[in-house]
C-alpha cells in the first residue's frame, strides 16, 4: 500500500499493521473486513475530490497569469536602434517631432563598434523613409557623415551607408550633395564583388541624375558594370541594366558601351525561362542601344568595335538577336511582348526615318525579308 494511502487509513482509524485504532473498540474479524474495502472506497472519493480541486486551482492560477500577463505592457527598450526607431513613428503618428532621428545620426559620430554602426544605420534608413518631416529637417552635414561611412572598413557598414543615402536621395534638396559620392560609389560597385553592395549602389545611382563630370569614371567601370549585367544574381542584373540604359541614351557614352566586351553566351539573356523582370529591363536596355546607334549624331561616325563586343553580339552579322525577340513576341507576360516588339522595330527601322514615314522599309535590317 502507497505511505500515503496508509497515513490517511490511520485518521480513519485503521492501522495497515495493527488493525482497527483502540478509539474504535474491538471489533471482529468480520467487522474488520468489512472496514478495509470501504475505507478504501473513501480513499478512492477522496482523491477524486482532491485532484478535481487541484486541477481547478491550477487552471485559475494559468487565466490569472495570462491575464495579468495580456494586461502588462513589456518594458520599453530606448537603447536599441530598432525601438528606437519604433518609438519615433508612435510619436509621429501623435503629431510630434520625436527627436530620434537627429539621435540616430548624433550616435554616428560616438565611437562605436561595427555591429552597432550598422544597426544605427539602418534604423535611419527606417526613419527616413518614416518620418518625412524629421528627415527633411537635416542639413548636408549630416549627408557628409553618412557618405564619410562609405569608407568604413566593415562592408556591411558601407552597405547601410548606401542605404541611408539612397533613402535620403528621395528628398530633393539633398540630392546635388549626395550626387558629390558617386565617383566612391561606382569605386566600391567596380571594386568589391559582393552581390547586396551591388544591388545597394545601382539602386542609389538609379535614383540620382548623373552630372557629366562622372563620366570618365563611368568610362573606367563600364567594364565592372557589364560583369554584373552577365551574373547570376537577377536583383543586382535588373539594377546594373536600368543603369547601363539610362547611360545609353548619353551621346558620349554610347560607344563605350556598345565595345564592351561580354561573354559568348551573352545572348541567354533574352531567352523566355528568364524571370520576367529581367526580360524587361534587357529588352529596354537592347532598345536604348539600338535607338542610339541609329541617331544621326551616331551614324557620323565610323565606329569599329571589338570581335567580342556587346554591338557584335546585338547587332552583328552572326547575332541571332532576331530569333530570340520573335520567340518573345508570344511570351506569357505582356509587356515582355510589348517591348519585344519595340526592339523589333528600332531595328527595323532607323530613328531619324521613323519621323518621315508612318510605314518604313528597312534599310539594313538583321531580319530576313519576310520574317
Amino acid at each position: 500500500m502507497a505511505p500515503g494511502a496508509a497515513r490517511i487509513l490511520v485518521l480513519e482509524g485503521f492501522s495497515p499493521s495493527n488493525g482497527p485504532s483502540s478509539h474504535l473498540g474491538t471489533g471482529s474479524t468480520e467487522d474488520m473486513g468489512r472496514s478495509i474495502p470501504e475505507c478504501l472506497r473513501e480513499l478512492d472519493i477522496r482523491k477524486s475530490v482532491v485532484g478535481l480541486a487541484t486541477g481547478a486551482g491550477a487552471l485559475y492560477l494559468l487565466y490569472k497569469a495570462v491575464r495579468a500577463g495580456i494586461q502588462c505592457k513589456p518594458p520599453l527598450c530606448t537603447t536599441s536602434p530598432i525601438c528606437i526607431a519604433r518609438l519615433a513613428i508612435e510619436r509621429e503618428r501623435h503629431g510630434r517631432d520625436s527627436g530620434e532621428l537627429r539621435r540616430l545620426l548624433n550616435s554616428l559620430e560616438c565611437k562605436q563598434d561595427a555591429y552597432n554602426r550598422s544597426m544605427i544605420l539602418h534604423s535611419i534608413t527606417r526613419c527616413v523613409y518614416l518620418l518625412e518631416a524629421e528627415a527633411s529637417a537635416c542639413s548636408t552635414d549630416d549627408i557628409r557623415l553618412l557618405g564619410d561611412m562609405l569608407d568604413d572598413d566593415n562592408k556591411s557598414v558601407k552597405i547601410q551607408a548606401l542605404n541611408a543615402l539612397k533613402a535620403f536621395s528621395g528628398i530633393r534638396k539633398f540630392r546635388l550633395k549626395i550626387q558629390e559620392h558617386t565617383i566612391k560609389v561606382l569605386e566600391l560597385i567596380s571594386t568589391i564583388w559582393d552581390t547586396e553592395l551591388h544591388v545597394a549602389g545601382l539602386r542609389l545611382l538609379n535614383n540620382l541624375p548623373l552630372p557629366d563630370f562622372v563620366h570618365p569614371q563611368l568610362r573606367r567601370v563600364m567594364p565592372s558594370l557589364m560583369e554584373i549585367v552577365q551574373s547570376d544574381h537577377i536583383l543586382s542584373q535588373v539594377q546594373a541594366l536600368r543603369l547601363m540604359s539610362y547611360l545609353a541614351q548619353k551621346n558620349d557614352l554610347l560607344y563605350d558601351i556598345l565595345n564592351c566586351q561580354v561573354h559568348p553566351n551573352f545572348l541567354n539573356l533574352f531567352q523566355a525561362t528568364q524571370p520576367g523582370s529581367l526580360l524587361l529591363e534587357v529588352l529596354v536596355f537592347a532598345e536604348r542601344l539600338s535607338e542610339g546607334r541609329n541617331s544621326p549624331h551616331y551614324r557620323a561616325v565610323k565606329w569599329h568595335y571589338n570581335e567580342q563586343s556587346l554591338h557584335e553580339a546585338l547587332f552583328g552579322d552572326d547575332s541571332r538577336l532576331a530569333d530570340r525577340l520573335l520567340a518573345l513576341v508570344i511570351h506569357p507576360e505582356e509587356d515582355v511582348q510589348i517591348q519585344a516588339c519595340k526592339v523589333i522595330v528600332s531595328l527595323q527601322c532607323p530613328q531619324d526615318l521613323r519621323a518621315q514615314s508612318v510605314s518604313c522599309h528597312p534599310s539594313h535590317s538583321y531580319f530576313k525579308d519576310g520574317d
